[in-house]
């Protein structure tokens, strides 16, 4: 075993966890297997508990500045991890990485202009588009097979539109898992270049890749002008709670604009809790990491081997991230009778399908970054559920 604990089950509802509270869940729904937000139920690495831990025993805690250690904490784990390259000139601070796609948005469309989407796709997209007075133009993903792929070519067909000059891309894909391969990443990167498209990239899910599959930065492909990357150990390390996000603009012209509506916003503060975490992660986290990834592997040939016994659910196998895709279309079910199904039925609090766009009817998103025994039981629960079900069908 790894000594970190994964099989250790930690009651989250002792704070107040989103994943666990009654704004998500409902006030009748805190007894259901809670696998719909995207963190990870593993303590985190005992490196990032022991500096905040010493930086708490420093008893003040006023204004501080971004540590000198940080940025080439960041930029070291990319390269030994990742083999990028980035400039530490290049990054940029931001609360997390939803405010840095929102402000992209911003910098760089006009009201009323169009942003490219992949769906079925991290459903917050959709809002910051909305919210934000542009219109989302959609570009769904092809289902071929059991695994998702581009539509590259509808890719380029959006992109020759003048109106268009954004495009979301999400790297590894959530919900779907797809770790997009570097050749695919370099197809869209001519397509974006071609027609002057700039791609902003959430890659907050990069870390986190199977046996087989490789993580590839798109600005590694592209021209690093024609690409804003969205970073954050939040997922990775679990510390959603308790981190910030970087923004690497490689492009002096867009670096300014960010570094200016960052003064506007006075998105220019730093958390000091959040700094020595990212710090600790990037620079000792690792080992924990390599170790929850096994574990999170291990949960994933569990689920396989499990939902493959259950007519009436399929699992569309994730290369990366800790989501998994259920495709349930079979039980014939609408989204509101399927969310049903699995609440009432199952008690299941998953991530109803829908949410990611009319390309998830029939589909639920399932977090399996929990210890195994929950996993298990939980998938009992949903395998009697859907014998129930074909009883009361036939």
């Amino acid at each position: 075993m790894s000594g970190f604990g994964f099989d250790t089950v930690l009651d989250r509802r002792v704070v107040p966890a989103l994943k666990h509270h009654r704004m998500v869940l409902g006030a009748d729904g805190m007894d259901l297997f809670a696998a719909g937000v995207a963190d990870m139920d593993f303590a985190v690495a005992p490196c990032i508990t022991q500096a905040i831990a010493a930086r708490a025993a420093h008893p003040v805690f006023g204004y501080e500045a971004v540590p000198d250690g940080l940025l080439p904490a960041l930029t070291g784990w990319l390269s030994a991890r990742h083999r990028w390259q980035v400039d530490q000139a290049h990054i940029l601070r931001a609360p997390n990485v939803l405010n840095a796609l929102a402000m992209a948005v911003n910098l760089f469309t006009k009201p009323g202009q169009g942003v490219i989407v992949q769906p079925p796709v991290f459903f917050d997209f959709a809002d910051i588009i909305a919210e934000n007075g542009r219109r989302m133009v959609e570009n769904p993903l092809i289902l071929q097979d059991g695994r998702y792929q581009m539509d590259l070519a509808g890719v380029e067909r959006l992109a020759a539109d003048p109106d268009t000059r954004l495009m979301f891309l999400c790297n590894p894909h959530n919900p779907v898992g797809r770790v997009w391969t570097r050749d695919e990443l370099a197809r869209l990167a001519q397509i974006a270049r071609a027609h002057d498209v700039l791609v902003v990239a959430d890659e907050i899910h990069g870390d986190l890749t199977f046996a087989g599959h490789r993580y590839t930065p798109f600005a590694s492909v592209a021209d690093p002008a024609d690409v804003i990357t969205c970073l954050s150990p939040a997922k990775s390390f679990n510390i959603a709670a308790c981190s910030a996000a970087f923004t690497v603009v490689a492009d002096p012209a867009r670096r300014a604009a960010f570094q200016a509506e960052n003064s506007r916003l006075t998105v220019n503060k730093n958390n000091a809790f959040a700094s020595v975490a990212m710090q600790a992660a990037y620079t000792q986290g690792g080992p924990w990491l390599d170790a929850a990834l096994d574990y999170i592997a291990g949960n994933l040939a569990l689920l396989r081997a499990r939902l493959a016994e259950m007519p009436g659910v399929t699992l569309i196998a994730p290369e990366g991230t800790f989501l998994a895709w259920l495709d349930f279309r079979a039980l014939g079910l609408a989204p509101d009778e399927l969310t049903a199904f699995l609440r009432g039925r199952a008690a299941w609090a998953v991530t109803r399908g829908i949410a990611f766009g009319p390309q998830g009817a029939g589909f639920a998103r399932l977090n399996f970054a929990c210890p195994r025994a929950r996993l298990d039981a939980a998938l009992d629960t949903l395998e009697a559920a859907l014998h129930d079900h074909r009883k009361d069908t036939r």
